[in-house]
């Protein structure tokens, strides 16, 4: 029986069955709730072909949207199959790829004049193979493939032939570089990239321009991406605790939310402009990066460490929980008890829009705020408040049986995304850790090798499943109007660390028990240098 790893610190949920957000505790670093601010940035989306003269149906498959690529069963059982791929390496059960040796697999990704693989079988290799091989060796061996067997080096090779190979290689480069661009940081790739676009696009007008194209887009989606995380370095680096804004300039942070923004609908609809964004960067590689382990038949330890690469995955983590304590500093901030009455009930309204709209993110980390220790004590302020409306929020998503209620109201969203009729109503933004964890517990449940040294191809297209779905809800364009001033509050105001937290309970409603009275003093003596 394969032993099952422990999940990674980062990854880990809290024991308080309402406290299900991931918590951002990376190796090596404290729990600091860092604030982030990129309103600015466009995402850049291009989903469609490039190339302008597509090739016909009968010699190249259209490539399908996301959402149409894999059946109910979890993959697509229209595979292309031939004699060859039946006894090279490739092993088929009811005409479904179930598993082969890496190196047909790698074969079975290059087209050659008779064939192009389906797109459900490039996502699906190119997502998995990474657990295998860093993605610019998989560039090189393909690119060899290519050169050699198409015979593209060769001057005296048959134009003909060239010009019937070409669309499609140009097709596998553009599948890659539009669906993986982030593999594309890495110098080896882009000069792999270039290096073969070249070959194909000598001599050939319209070649060249459909590979300037190709890397064009490819070029202002790095782009996009490297200005994207300036601008979280920056605003990260200048992230301070509230509690210490509130003892130097008391005055600095006095407007509450509220203040700032007095709908809570603008305000839920504000919050599903950051989910949206944040999900716009996340690369569909890292939700395999993230779990990566050494492969035992790889001898090279130097690309192990390089493959673990998921820091736009980890930045959404942290903006979930930026959010449940910025809920919780918002509620246990206000004096009066009447002000914090109003602020729950503000939130309520505020969750229960985010669940009209579809974002269960930003839905879940609400509540998880609200039912944070210092926030849940408030038995003063919660009398006060009309909590009809939170507990049908609650069983929406009570964890129990598996989050059962939250994964049937996943689906209907899902469902309506694809009957929608208008922007709003395509907006699926999943409750984010839960994903993860899905995806977690697939990858450990299963080898990612067979006992005859076979890639189980047959659990990579389960992965593929989950994550395409993933990419059919980030390519979702935000239909509500921004608002930069709330967008700036939401990702930049200062928040309470959990300690400051608890003191400003115990200030609003003091302890009621010795356990509580402690700690009070002990608080107030270290964060306020009070006894």
């Amino acid at each position: 029986m394969q032993q099952i790893r422990k999940m990674p610190i980062w990854m880990k949920v809290s024991t308080d069955p309402w406290s299900y957000q991931v918590l951002a505790t990376l190796p090596g670093q404290e729990q600091q709730w860092k604030p982030s601010m990129y309103s600015s940035i466009t995402p850049i989306c291009f989903a469609s072909p490039l190339l302008e003269k597509p090739v016909g149906k009968e010699s190249m498959p259209q490539t399908p949207p996301f959402s149409a690529m894999f059946d109910s069963s979890g993959y697509n059982r229209n595979l292309y199959q031939s004699a060859e791929d039946s006894c090279g390496g490739l092993y088929y059960h009811d005409n479904n790829l179930l598993s082969g040796s890496l190196e047909a697999l790698i074969q079975h990704l290059v087209p050659n004049v008779d064939y192009y693989p389906d797109r459900t079988y490039i996502f699906t290799f190119l997502l998995s193979s990474r657990l295998f091989m860093h993605p610019y060796e998989l560039m090189a061996k393909v690119c060899h493939l290519c050169v050699e067997h198409q015979r593209l080096s060769d001057p005296n090779s048959d134009k003909n032939q060239i010009r019937k190979i070409a669309p499609k290689i140009l097709q596998l480069l553009t599948e890659w570089t539009e669906t993986f661009p982030y593999d594309f940081r890495d110098e080896r790739m882009m000069r792999n990239l270039k290096d073969l676009a070249h070959r194909i696009a000598s001599g050939e007008e319209t070649y060249r321009k459909n590979v300037q194209q190709m890397i064009q887009c490819l070029i202002r989606k790095l782009a996009a991406l490297s200005q994207y995380e300036e601008v979280l370095a920056k605003i990260s680096s200048t992230s301070t605790d509230r509690l210490t804004v509130l003892k130097t300039k008391p005055q600095s942070i006095q407007r509450d939310i509220i203040t700032v923004c007095s709908d809570p609908y603008t305000l839920a609809q504000q919050l599903t402009h950051i989910e949206l964004e944040r999900l716009n960067y996340i690369g569909p590689e890292e939700f395999v990066q993230a779990f990566v382990q050494k492969d035992p038949l790889d001898n090279d330890k130097s690309c192990y460490s390089e493959r673990k690469k998921t820091r736009n995955l980890e930045a959404y983590v942290e903006w979930f929980n930026r959010l449940s304590y910025l809920v919780a500093t918002e509620i246990c901030m206000p004096v009066k008890k009447k002000h914090r009455a109003r602020m729950i009930e503000y939130f309520i309204d505020v969750a229960r829009e985010c669940f009209n709209i579809g974002n269960f993110n930003s839905l879940m980390a609400i509540i998880s705020g609200m039912n944070m220790s210092p926030v849940s004590r408030l038995k003063k302020t919660w009398a006060k408040v009309k909590t009809a409306k939170f507990d049908v929020l609650e069983h929406q998503m009570d964890p129990s049986s598996n989050f059962y209620n939250y994964r049937t109201a996943l689906r209907g969203a899902a469902q309506r995304s694809l009957t929608a009729h208008s922007s709003r109503e395509k907006i699926v933004i999943p409750f984010f850790s839960l994903l993860i964890k899905d995806i977690y517990f697939l990858n450990e449940g299963c080898a990612n090798r067979l006992p005859n040294g076979h890639v189980n191809f047959e659990k990579f297209w389960e992965l593929a499943k989950q994550v395409s779905e993933f990419m059919t809800w980030k390519q979702v364009e935000c239909p509500f109007e921004r608002d930069r001033k709330i967008l700036q509050h939401l990702l930049t105001v200062p928040v309470f660390s959990e300690d400051a937290l608890y003191l400003a309970s115990y200030e609003s409603e003091g302890p009621e028990n010795h356990i509580e009275k402690d700690r009070w003093k002990s608080l107030r003596s270290s964060l306020l240098g009070r006894v």
